[in-house]
């Protein structure tokens, strides 16, 4: 494929995250708290986070190790950064949520199988095959959107496992309730792991700075923000007591 041919390809997938962005306001995906058995055939929660998040993993991989252009400049920096994120989200993440009798819907995982093919593909491809030779050189080491982007993704990084480790440690042994979560940003917001992945990848696409990496941002915004909003609406409906200061996503904003 050319770049013309990524191009399109991108721009098609940008509108499709808009279309999707807007259908998940009325359509809340049914797996965690929101699960339904309405949804079909459904598979055990920690088997199906590796289903959906492994294309990801190995599609960077291969294209960080097969492509042309891979380590012909700096470009090997963005690889890494995204394989940290979805080594820890298929290989340990699914290990240290707890078992519940909540399974996820086939239909859910599949779809979010394709979903990180799509990204990991455009991503990949791009990186390690168009990116002009230059684009990633030293000088780009020590630009502004390199060191801002670097520094968003790393924060968010951590804001995103501090979360999940918040959320996962909520249960004591035994125990199959939901709680109210305390302390860190969940005094700010009610998703502050969901923050935190959007963060990230917008720290990743400054540093990239290309259509495929802004395609992906937009593609987290699109599903993240409605599904954070979910969340929020849920606490709100369970917990009497939940406390009305705390924003959905995005700290003293929204």
């Amino acid at each position: 494929m050319n770049l013309q041919t990524i191009t399109v390809i991108a721009y098609i997938w940008l509108a499709i995250a808009i279309v999707v962005h807007i259908t998940m306001f009325f359509v809340t995906a049914p797996f965690g708290r929101h699960t339904t058995e309405n949804w079909g055939i459904s598979i055990n929660n920690k088997t199906a986070w590796i289903v959906m998040e492994m294309p990801s993993l190995l599609i960077m991989l291969c294209f960080l190790f097969r492509g042309h252009n891979s380590f012909n400049s700096y470009v090997w920096i963005l690889f890494v950064l995204w394989i940290i994120h979805y080594f820890n989200r298929t290989l340990i993440y699914p290990f240290r949520i707890k078992a519940t009798p909540k399974k996820m819907p086939l239909v859910i995982a599949c779809s979010g199988a394709w979903f990180n093919l799509v990204n990991a593909g455009l991503n990949g491809y791009y990186l390690s095959e168009l990116a002009p030779s230059d684009k990633y050189n030293a000088s780009w080491l020590t630009s502004l959107p390199f060191i801002v982007g670097i520094l968003l993704f790393f924060c968010g990084l951590i804001i995103n496992w501090k979360a999940d480790t918040i959320l996962i440690n909520l249960r004591k042994p035994g125990e199959t309730g939901y709680k109210i979560p305390q302390g860190f940003l969940f005094k700010y917001v009610s998703s502050p792991n969901l923050f935190g992945e959007i963060m990230e990848w917008s720290g990743f696409a400054l540093m990239a700075f290309n259509l495929p990496a802004l395609t992906f941002m937009v593609w987290t915004f699109a599903n993240l923000v409605p599904r954070a909003k979910n969340h929020h609406d849920w606490y709100l409906k369970h917990f009497p007591d939940y406390p009305k200061e705390r924003k959905i996503v995005f700290p003293f904003l929204f």
